[in-house]
């Protein structure tokens, strides 16, 4: 008796990492057949935490000789975002794993990102999971700008990290409020941020440590932002509330930030390979 054949694959491979509970897909452009479909309606497909795989983005790896690979991030909600560090970190963990050596990871990684190119010094390895030091470029911080956020005047620091962030201080009575979802979509609606803002609430725990509720364009609340986490740190930085190295925790776990306040700002992590497949559509 012969087996029945089985069906040819019309699914698009992906691979799935997360860092800090920032999760991705990860998928080689060219290698995906979406039978006509843009890419910005399949990202939000493949995103859907019910009807697909579930992410908050989905990192496009194309070839570039620029770097080693050109990552061109979508959120989940399909729009364009120039990078997440957490996503960078991300697609570090799956290039040096795939350009591994007998079973030896390549130890740095350049990414070409809609911020420039960043560099990922590979610091520890264990199974699936890889600790990376990203260079993250220098921050940009303006001067303190006081919004009104659903009737309420909020102050916060507009951070440039390559991409728009915007940094609230709060105590920690305030850092889970019910209110601050209202208050962080108000902010992300105003007319100073013609393209959308990432929001950061930030509690400073003490001269070293900060803690902060993170809500991303495109995303919503996300359990931690790479780019958000630097931001935080230099806004606090400038205003005198930590010195480096600091540590920031957000509910996802903890990131490790270095700064001069000079040079490029180094954002140290975990990213962690969780599995591969194929979305079928």
């Amino acid at each position: 008796m012969k087996r029945p054949r089985r069906p040819v694959s019309t699914g698009v491979k992906f691979v799935k990492a997360s860092a800090c509970g920032n999760d991705f897909m990860i998928i080689v452009a060219r290698d995906a057949d979406l039978a006509g479909e843009d890419p910005q309606s399949f990202t939000r497909r493949i995103c859907d935490r019910h009807n697909g795989v579930g992410a908050d983005g989905v990192e496009w790896l194309y070839p570039t000789d620029k770097a080693d690979i050109e990552a061109r991030l979508l959120n989940c909600d399909g729009s364009a975002a120039e990078i997440s560090g957490n996503g960078t970190r991300c697609v570090a963990a799956y290039w040096a794993n795939a350009s591994s050596i007998e079973g030896v990871p390549a130890t740095s990684v350049s990414i070409l990102t809609g911020a420039g190119v960043k560099h990922c010094r590979l610091n520890s390895h264990q199974d699936w999971k890889f600790e990376f030091e990203v260079d993250m470029g220098i921050p940009r911080v303006e001067d303190k700008l006081t919004l009104n956020a659903d009737g309420m005047d909020v102050e916060g620091y507009p951070v440039s990290m390559g991409n728009p962030h915007f940094v609230v201080f709060i105590d920690s009575a305030e850092l889970y409020a019910k209110e601050r979802i209202a208050s962080a979509a108000a902010i992300a609606r105003d007319e100073h941020f013609p393209q959308g803002v990432n929001v950061e609430f930030v509690e400073v725990m003490d001269s070293q440590n900060l803690r902060l509720r993170i809500f991303e364009r495109g995303a919503g609340e996300t359990m931690s932002s790479g780019t958000g986490s630097c931001a935080a740190a230099a806004a606090a930085f400038v205003t005198f509330r930590v010195k480096s190295p600091v540590n920031v925790q957000s509910a996802g776990g903890k990131q490790r930030i270095v700064w001069d306040g000079h040079r490029e700002m180094l954002l140290g992590g975990l990213a962690e390979i969780i599995c591969r497949g194929e979305f079928l559509h």
